[in-house]
């Protein structure tokens, strides 16, 4: 088993003051907030008002993406149950988000870098659940995950 040297690991903290720090992390919070609030706006459920999915369009296939315009709709109007009907890995991908934005916020406020780094487990169980997400909800009895 090899050592690791923790001193040679360690990070200097960011550079700037609170607000310079918090500065990026606010901004990608009023851009999605942007973002929902205009799907909040326009719903997604009438036609005309968002390009269909161009894989539905021709091959009658469901993407894993399909349904998280409808998602983010139901999520910004508070209903939590047609989100998951909608697209369940959407909402699941909201969630991870939030809780990177989260730990982001609170590493930059210690003045400290935000480092992901998803092991090759991580990264491969993640397109994996994409990998299954789609073909059984393109399957005959995968038909509850259809948007």
């Amino acid at each position: 088993m090899r050592r690791v040297n923790a001193e040679a690991h360690e990070v200097a903290p960011l550079p700037g003051s609170l607000p310079r720090r918090l500065a990026v992390p606010a901004g990608i919070l009023g851009a999605v907030a942007a973002s929902f609030a205009y799907v909040a706006a326009v719903d997604p459920n009438e036609p005309g008002h968002y390009p269909a999915c161009p894989l539905f369009r021709y091959t009658g296939l469901y993407c894993p993406g399909c349904g998280g315009l409808r998602s983010a709709y139901a999520v910004a109007h508070g209903d939590l149950g047609a989100a998951l009907g909608a697209n369940a890995v959407a909402v699941l991908g909201y969630l991870v988000c939030a809780a990177l934005w989260t730990v982001w916020v609170v590493r930059a406020a210690r003045g400290r870098p935000l480092r992901i780094d998803p092991g090759p487990a991580l990264r491969w169980a993640a397109g994996a659940l994409l990998l299954v997400f789609t073909v059984v909800r393109n399957l005959p009895f995968g038909g509850w995950l259809h948007p």
